[in-house]
């Protein structure tokens, strides 16, 4: 089961890199009209929650700087961003690096309990899989607001 929780990530992690690699750096940025959302705040919210359901738990470690979860956790927005935002591209790199720690994650620890429930799971490999399932349907936010974006463009 391990392995195949890792498999499935890396496929959703590789298949979000794919569809950055699609977006024209123009559009990263441009907040349509109905959405409270950009692209690259879709792509920093992914690095956030994924650090936070895999990396706070159990040891509470962070990679991340805590501004992160200010630009992108729940209920942020880019209208209130302040200061500086980390780029696509430095995000991008940070996925990819978040990835690598991802992999090196020892398999036992999948099988440890929470100390309770959270959105349904009950262990370390169920926050993996709530975080593969968040991850895949930003990707796709991701890929329908591109798609918009150039069609209106």
């Amino acid at each position: 089961m391990n392995t195949s929780l890792i498999k499935q990530f890396t496929f959703t992690r590789d298949s979000l890199i794919k569809e950055i690699n699609k977006i024209n750096p123009e559009i990263v940025d441009v907040q349509l009209d109905g959405y409270n959302n950009t692209i690259h705040w879709q792509i920093g919210h992914i690095l956030t929650v994924a650090e936070q359901f895999l990396f706070t738990f159990p040891k509470k470690t962070q990679y991340l700087p805590e501004k992160y979860v200010e630009l992108f956790g729940n209920g942020t927005k880019p209208a209130d961003w302040q200061g500086e935002v980390p780029s696509v591209d430095k995000l991008t790199n940070e996925l990819q690096e978040q990835l690598k720690r991802v992999m090196e994650i020892p398999e036992e620890q999948f099988n440890v309990e929470l100390e309770k429930p959270f959105l349904g799971q009950e262990t370390f490999g169920g926050l993996t899989t709530l975080a593969t399932y968040h991850e895949a349907q930003h990707t796709g936010q991701i890929h329908a607001l591109r798609l918009i974006t150039e069609q209106t463009k």
